[in-house]
Formats: structure tokens, sequence, C-alpha cells
């Protein structure tokens, strides 16, 4: 298997469509995930929690390692060849300015500032068909942009 070349920085944008599509495909995996830690986190309380009177603690720690979960998967993709799984089907990669993946503070700052931008009705995401460069919110708070990964 060969990695995907490295686009240029003045590589073409990823339209809002495609990081949407990539989203989507994203959510299987995190799943996945998400089935797997909440198994953890019941037995963690030895699965003795009524889901209709969740104790405050089990519900804070649920939400704290679906979050977690959650940062890990995209933070460690995006650092670790600028790809999650889903922007590998669309071919989308997510660079710096100089067109290498984000480093981890970055990485960071952009799942960080994607929470409220995805939270707050999809605004920061719709943001990017008004941006010159197509960028979000997370990514223009990152210094990152989506861009198009030519095909093989």
């Amino acid at each position: 298997m060969t990695a995907s070349p490295v686009p240029p920085p003045s590589a073409i944008a990823a339209p809002l469509w495609r990081r949407l599509a990539a989203l989507g495909y994203d959510l299987m995996p995190l799943l996945a995930l998400w089935m797997l830690t909440a198994g953890l986190v019941l037995l963690a309380f030895h699965g003795e929690v009524d889901v209709a009177h969740q104790p405050p603690l089990y519900h804070f720690s649920l939400q704290a390692a679906l979050l977690a979960v959650t940062a890990g998967y995209f933070v460690l993709s995006w650092t670790r060849g600028g790809q999650t799984i889903g922007m590998r089907a669309w071919r989308i990669r997510l660079i710096d300015a100089d067109g290498r993946s984000p480093d981890l503070r970055r990485a960071l700052l952009r799942f960080a500032v994607a929470l409220p931008a995805l939270a707050i009705a999809g605004a920061g995401f719709i943001w990017c068909l008004i941006d010159r460069d197509a960028r979000a919110w997370h990514d223009l708070a990152a210094g990152t942009r989506l861009v198009r990964v030519p095909a093989a």
C-alpha cells in the first residue's frame, strides 16, 4: 500500500459536501468506538446503572470518556497523515500552511473549535462557503485547511 501524495499548499480546497460526506463516513468507526467506550464505562460501574436514573458520576464519566475517544480519533488521525478514515475515502487531507499534517497543538485546537462550530447549527462549517479559501471556523483558528487529494 503506497501513501497518497501530499498536496502542495496551493492545492484545491475540499468543498463542503465532500467534508460532510467524510464526516458521515467517520461516524461508522466512531459508533464502534463509542459502543466499546460505553461498555467499558458500564463495566467500571459493575453494570449496576439504572438507565432511567443514571448517577451523576456515571453520566459525567460516560460523557468525558466519549469526548476523549472522539478527540483521540480525530486528533491522532489528523497528526498521523492528515486524514481520518472518512477523509481517505473521500480523498481529502488536512494540511497546515506548509502543506504538512498539523502538529498536535493545531489538531487539538481544530477539534476544540470544531465542537461549537458544529453545535451552532453547523455555522462554523457553512462558513467555508463564504471564506475565500473554503476554510471553516476551526480551520481558521488552527491555521489549517482541507484540500482534495488527486486520484492515484
